[in-house]
């Protein structure tokens, strides 16, 4: 079953343009991991500074490994910097018959 997570982060006001810089390459590797069905970025209407990335994946097991890389060899040490506050992670399947 696939599993829909949303990321939500708030960069500094003045990062702005390394932030943009990061999230390109992270997540052009995130497309790339295997199980991801894709990625949407999401910036807020309210606050430019508030990013949200709605990911897809194959399964709860495929998300499961992206968090595993993310949390070892794939992580992002120059995100944290970049940041107003801590990320938020939520996830959650697709109920088909709503």
């Amino acid at each position: 079953m696939a599993v829909i997570a949303i990321l939500q982060l708030t960069f500094k006001p003045e990062a702005a343009d390394a932030a943009r810089e990061v999230m390109t390459r992270v997540l052009k590797e995130t497309r790339a991991f295997p199980g991801c069905v894709g990625v949407d970025s999401v910036v807020d209407a309210q606050d430019p500074n508030t990013w949200r990335f709605i990911e897809t994946w194959e399964s709860a097991e495929h998300d499961a490994e992206y968090r595993k890389f993310r949390a070892g060899e794939g992580a992002i040490t120059d995100l944290g910097p970049l940041l107003a506050g801590a990320p938020s992670l939520s996830l959650g399947t697709v109920d088909a018959d709503v």
